[in-house]
């Protein structure tokens, strides 16, 4: 085996000189002498103006201004502007439950939707229900404050925001009530309220979407009397759009039988859209004619009036619904906290 020269102990090797040159050799070593003068002086550049956010003074002194935005100067504040002004949002208080009120009077099943809730939580949302049914036709306004007081504190529960749609319904927020009742028929999966849904796009002025609601596939799963509904409600946007023989045809007798029949309140209520189709057909008398099975009382249950309700007391209330895109908001965010207690 052939062995290798013994190589050169590194120690002893040269240090480096820096002195090679640019084929291997040595090269001059760099010094810190100045640039050959035979190159061009680029000419001093006359003062420029200063950059946005750059004062010349800090130039003058040398000092490096920061980029971006400079801080500009105080201005007075304009009374008349109102962009940046937020209005203070009062705190909101809940209304009195009474004494008599117990949680054990609510219904069983709507019990079994606050399960979710923690014990003291459900009981007061429990109770705020119960006041927001009793009070719903004779103190509609009041009733909405307990459904608001109720939703404060379980937003998330379908029986809550159910309350709150036909609370407002009733008060005549109707772009809220709509959309509180498609919460709620994305929460359970419901349409049972479709017809108050298509009488709220009646309130908001959109008759044509109320129609439409109704010829939707949702439509057709709905029991005999909430159908029923719903053609009472396709008659008068039929009527609010000046189409008096489709409002008629809407509740004819044989539309209603197809439906199922209509019985009881309900029966009347049939009636009395009926009789409004045929008083803007100019057939008054038929009009009249179809009313003269049913007693005064039974006429004004179907309406909605109360007989214990104080003529007397007459009580009026801001019914103007606040304008709404087309697209209604279907998210459900009451803008509140939900699940919390007020």
């Amino acid at each position: 085996m052939t062995q290798r020269p013994p190589t050169q102990d590194r120690r002893e090797r040269t240090p480096y000189s820096g002195s090679r040159d640019t084929r291997g050799g040595d090269r001059p070593q760099r010094s810190s002498a100045p640039q050959r003068s035979s190159a061009p002086q680029r000419p001093e550049r006359p003062d420029r103006p200063a950059r946005f956010g750059e004062s010349n003074d800090r130039r003058d002194r040398g000092e490096s201004s920061s980029r971006g935005y400079s801080a500009a100067p105080a201005r007075e504040p304009n009374p008349d502007d109102h962009r940046l002004s937020r209005p203070e949002t009062e705190r909101f208080v809940p209304p009195e439950i009474p004494e008599d009120v117990q949680y054990s009077d609510l219904d069983r099943a709507v019990r079994a939707r606050l399960r979710t809730l923690s014990k003291d939580n459900a009981e007061g949302v429990g109770q705020h229900l119960i006041m927001a049914g009793r009070l719903l036709d004779t103190f509609p306004e009041l009733s909405y404050e307990h459904a608001q007081a109720a939703v404060r504190r379980a937003g998330r529960v379908d029986v809550v925001r159910e309350a709150a749609g036909l609370a407002a319904y009733r008060t005549g927020r109707y772009a809220e009530a709509l959309r509180e009742l498609r919460t709620v028929r994305r929460l359970n999966g419901s349409s049972e309220h479709l017809a108050i849904m298509a009488d709220c796009e009646r309130g908001l002025g959109r008759p044509e979407r109320a129609i439409a609601l109704a010829a939707s596939d949702e439509a057709e799963g709905l029991e005999p009397a909430a159908a029923i509904e719903l053609a009472i409600v396709v008659s008068g946007a039929r009527l609010d759009l000046g189409e008096p023989e489709a409002a008629y045809a809407a509740l004819a007798e044989s539309a209603i039988a197809k439906l199922g029949g209509a019985t009881g309140v309900v029966a009347v209520r049939v009636a009395q859209a009926r009789a409004a189709a045929l008083e803007a057909l100019g057939r008054s008398d038929e009009a009249t004619a179809s009313l003269a099975g049913f007693s005064a009382a039974e006429l004004a249950e179907a309406g909605g009036a109360d007989d214990d309700e104080d003529e007397d007391d007459v009580v009026v209330f801001d019914l103007e619904s606040e304008d709404e895109d087309d697209s209604v908001d279907e998210s459900g965010d009451s803008g509140v906290p939900t699940d919390g207690n007020a």
